[in-house]
């Protein structure tokens, strides 16, 4: 939404005829996403949102980490990782938010600047001070008794300790839903492609060759290309062995994937972070075992929301040949799939998820935290096209 309004009408059709309770009135104001008009009341806010009281994956990240001393990890995490990984340091203080960069590729701060950006103007954030691990991989491999570092990153694994956030792709593509991003949990819902019965029974995947697992994925594709429909769309890791691999293929819709009826899920540098869309779509996913997961991934069930495969990819056919045996059963666990994206991975969600997490990790640290020497502060953007009004400010002032 790009310009705030008093009040708002929706209404649901299919064809003519309203769907559900539709037409839908939610008074206002409601405000647009770039309006900078934070709910003072952080309760009041995670209300509003239906926002769960614990969340299991941030108690199991955060109960490696009892204590956070602001002081000693601003001193400590720089000097253990800052030379070698690319890494952010923030700090978020009377809801302003603040940057120290470490490490020559820092890019993709813009999508953690942009989360904080957006929860700010959105409700008054506890004061907190972390780190942001910008590479693939999870950073933090010892194990207790070691002094632990605490690192927020994307992906987790089960050889580190790293505390775990969605996604940058999922992130962004909540910020800019229907929006720049071509890809996003709405439209891939509007996008599903055939009915389940219309679809091509070949299992499916595109991608690049970040994995020697998707090397042995295309290898078995050639082998029986009836049952599987596997190729590169880029060589970058693997280039000397592209004459075996490929040729290249061309880059297609991601929702012409739901023409297939199997999707297959492989993982790259570390897990594929593609699996939410997958999940959003109608067709079964098949998903390779792995020691790296998203933030979502120990909610999902195997043999409930997807069909699981062995890492080596040693049983895909097996599990393949199931799932065709078994029709009624596979459309049953796409179903199911859909099913928990739609409660775990909509905006909300990971709003929720990112704001539980700053707060129940604020409320570990020992003492308050800094604008530390160095940092920057991260500006809103400039909205002059669409201004908005702030009711919540106004109130305060006048009182």
């Amino acid at each position: 939404m790009y310009a705030s309004y008093k009040s708002l009408r929706i209404e649901v059709k299919t064809g003519d005829k309203h769907v559900a309770k539709s037409p839908y009135i939610l008074e206002g104001p409601i405000y647009h996403e770039n309006c900078d008009c934070p709910q003072e009341e952080s309760s009041a806010w995670l209300e509003e949102m239906n926002c769960p009281q614990t969340i299991p994956q941030i108690q199991r990240d955060l109960a490696n980490f009892p204590i956070v001393d602001p002081d000693k990890i601003a001193k400590e995490i720089p000097q253990r990782f800052g030379q070698r990984q690319s890494l952010c340091h923030y700090t978020v203080k009377d809801n302003e938010v603040y940057i120290k960069t470490y490490g020559e590729h820092v890019g993709f701060r813009i999508f953690m600047d942009a989360i904080l950006l957006s929860l700010t103007r959105k409700v008054k954030m506890p004061d907190v001070e972390f780190f942001v691990n910008l590479g693939d991989w999870p950073l933090e491999k010892r194990k207790p008794p070691q002094n632990l570092h605490p690192i927020f990153s994307w992906c987790g694994s089960s050889e580190s300790k790293d505390i775990v956030m969605p996604t940058y792709d999922l992130t962004d593509s909540v910020l800019e839903t229907m929006g720049r991003v071509s890809l996003d949990m709405m439209s891939v819902q509007a996008n599903t492609g055939p009915s389940w019965e219309d679809k091509n029974t070949t299992a499916f995947w595109r991608g690049r060759d970040s994995r020697k697992e998707r090397l042995e994925l295309v290898k078995l594709s050639r082998k029986y290309p009836e049952i599987i429909d596997a190729a590169f769309t880029n060589f970058f890791f693997f280039k000397h062995d592209e004459s075996l691999y490929g040729p290249i293929v061309k880059h297609i819709s991601f929702f012409d994937f739901f023409k297939y009826k199997y999707q297959i899920n492989v993982d790259g540098t570390v897990a594929a972070y593609r699996l939410p869309y997958l999940l959003a779509g109608n067709s079964v996913v098949l998903k390779q075992d792995s020691i790296y997961y998203e933030h979502f991934y120990n909610e999902l069930q195997p043999w409930k929301h997807y069909i699981p495969f062995k890492s080596d990819l040693s049983d895909l056919l097996e599990k393949l040949q199931w799932a065709k045996d078994h029709d009624e059963e596979a459309k049953n666990i796409a179903k199911s799939g859909q099913e928990f994206a739609r409660n775990n991975l909509m905006g909300d969600h990971i709003f929720c998820y990112y704001f539980k997490l700053f707060q129940e990790y604020a409320s570990l640290q020992v003492s308050e935290p800094k604008i530390r020497d160095g940092m920057e502060k991260v500006q809103q953007p400039d909205d002059d096209l669409f201004p908005c009004t702030c009711h919540r400010k106004k109130a305060k002032d006048e009182l």
